[in-house]
């Protein structure tokens, strides 16, 4: 072999060499470069709680008041016909407009919960804009009853990380649902009955939405207690279904205690 083939092979080799590195450094940094961007990127999803993880076989009710209070008086009725205590998250115009309904649902013993004040899409909003919108329902409540609310649901169940951000700096806990009733669409009774009971996610912790002005609500809801009470679950309000102290909640939106 000649000088010239000697440092041709020596090229080849440093290149070689030079080639397999950089391949190395690549494919490492595929494998590990989205763990370290997942976990300090700062694009981590903030999650509001949509169930809890019970120790006991509880669940929670809850409904949606923005529009509307013919169904309240009954829905009033038929849960203190049978003893539960539920929770009513009520947007500023509905407490303005309906004052004496806001009135029974605290002296009956219910939850009262922030359901903002004009029912905005508020994953649009700037936090200050979110925090007004809670704020303002918050002061109506407190002047109307003396109670200072703490849960808030958002309009839609349409939030981001500022929503969920105001809405702990607002000194509340943001709440969803993992059991859809559908009421608002006006299947019908027996449809609102079997998207309860009969809900794969239907467990101990779930918290079941409703609305206070859907057609069918009042005639499926005398069901819907019974059955979840034949199923072993006890009904109390949100306040008493999650953990007030120091908590996780997991990709799902479930609730854990520390």
């Amino acid at each position: 072999m000649n000088n010239e083939e000697k440092e041709k092979l020596k090229f080849f080799c440093k290149t070689g060499i030079i080639v397999l590195s950089v391949m190395v450094v690549f494919f490492a940094g595929i494998h590990f470069i989205p763990k370290v961007v997942s976990v300090s990127g700062g694009n981590i999803k903030k999650i509001p709680i949509y169930c809890v993880d019970q120790k006991e076989k509880k669940v929670a009710l809850s409904f949606d008041a923005a529009w509307g209070n013919e169904q309240t008086a009954t829905i009033l009725e038929i849960l203190a016909k049978h003893n539960v205590k539920v929770t009513f998250f009520m947007t500023g115009g509905w407490v303005e407009k309906y004052p004496e309904d806001v009135k029974a649902i605290a002296a009956a013993g219910h939850d009262l919960g922030n359901h903002s004040e004009n029912h905005k899409h508020m994953s649009q909003l700037a936090k200050q804009q979110s925090m007004a919108e809670i704020k303002s329902p918050h002061d109506k409540v407190k002047e109307l009853t003396g109670i200072d609310m703490n849960l808030f649901r958002a309009p839609y169940g349409d939030y981001n990380n500022t929503l969920i951000d105001a809405v702990k700096d607002s000194g509340y806990y943001c709440i969803q649902w993992d059991i859809d009733s559908l009421d608002w669409k006006d299947y019908g009774v027996d449809c609102i009955v079997k998207n309860i009971l009969d809900n794969k996610h239907l467990g101990d912790g779930s918290i079941i939405l409703m609305h206070n002005g859907a057609k069918y609500t009042p005639a499926a809801l005398e069901a819907v207690i019974t059955g979840l009470k034949e199923k072993g679950y006890e009904i109390v309000p949100i306040s008493q279904l999650i953990y007030t102290g120091e908590y996780t909640i997991d990709h799902e939106g479930r609730q854990f205690e520390k």
